[in-house]
């Protein structure tokens, strides 16, 4: 035998509606002055109302934690926890990201952004260096910043920033280069372990430069080597040191690398302009190749005799893989 359910049907007193058993159907709406009341409308469903002081509404767990709430004279939500949704049911159209605040500085690689992995697939983050290895992949041949150093008063400057997953050459930009020995040149030698050690020794190298001079008699002279060489040569000799007025126009050129990462004889080739020390405009340029077949890993700079000045800056770009 089934037990009918005890109901009561309650109206007046502050309450419209049934109580049957342990439940409450309440069926008035609420008002808006109410400091807590439980209604219900065939439109809006279970109405729920409160006023605090803090809160208007707040939902505990059987803990007496706090779950969420609605601020006293709000529409908002607050959670105290992270609220769950299902997969894939926040639509794009739901989001809006005009009100955020700025970054306020340049994107870098370790900024993230949210990719949908293979359209259609599970949302996922990825750094900003993702898009850069992905942009390299579609614009072949492109010249990518790798790193740059403002040159102080040192002898050797070293670039290891070679990638053979990502660059197939590399150009160095020099701008305003000067020694501290008056009438040197700015040289390069390679390393084959990643700068441990560069090829210094006399035969590592053949090159030939040539150098168009401004004078009364403008002519142009070609140095070459035949391996008699520990260094390969980028700007020529006689530049003028950082206290002589030829210093004004410092070498300024470019020296590119042509694919260092095969085991060949790597080579390249070198231009720019500076001021001899004996006041003559001159124009260089040149092409240098190793004499031994290995892949070049890293690269130092240095001038023929003494050290740098202070001043000027050398950059170094990597071609990309096309």
């Amino acid at each position: 035998m089934t037990k009918a359910r005890d109901t009561a049907n309650i109206v007046g007193g502050g309450f419209s509606g049934t109580i049957a058993g342990a439940t409450m159907e309440p069926t008035g709406d609420t008002a808006a002055g109410d400091n807590a009341a439980i209604g219900f409308t065939s439109a809006e469903g279970l109405i729920i109302t409160g006023q605090g002081s803090t809160g208007d509404v707040t939902i505990k767990n059987d803990a007496d934690a706090l779950v969420a709430h609605v601020p006293t004279g709000t529409t908002g939500v607050t959670f105290a926890g992270t609220p769950t949704f299902p997969d894939g049911s926040i639509a794009v159209a739901d989001l809006d990201i005009d009100g955020g605040t700025d970054i306020g500085a340049a994107l870098v690689d370790a900024d993230l952004m949210i990719v949908d992995d293979g359209a259609g697939g599970t949302n996922r983050k990825a750094t900003m260096a993702r898009l850069a290895t992905y942009m390299g992949t579609k614009i072949g041949g492109g010249l990518e910043f790798i790193s740059s150093v403002d040159v102080s008063a040192v002898t050797n400057i070293a670039f290891t920033g070679f990638d053979s997953s990502k660059y197939d050459s590399y150009m160095f930009n020099f701008a305003h280069i000067t020694p501290d020995t008056d009438g040197a040149e700015l040289i390069f030698r390679t390393s084959t372990n990643t700068g441990s050690s560069y090829d210094s020794t006399s035969g590592d190298y053949l090159y030939f430069t040539g150098r168009g001079v401004e004078t009364s008699n403008n002519y142009f002279r070609l140095d070459d080597s035949d391996g008699n060489t520990t260094y390969a040569p980028i700007s020529g000799p006689n530049i003028g040191i950082a206290s002589s007025p030829e210093a004004l126009v410092a070498f300024s050129g470019t020296l590119e690398i042509l694919h260092p990462h095969l085991a060949e004889y790597t080579g390249g080739f070198t231009k720019g302009f500076y001021l001899s020390n004996g006041g003559q405009s001159t124009y260089v340029t040149g092409g240098f190749v190793r004499a031994a077949q290995s892949d070049v890993d890293a690269i130092q700079f240095g001038m023929s005799s003494g050290d740098f000045a202070a001043g000027g800056t050398i950059t170094m770009y990597g071609m990309v893989n096309s």
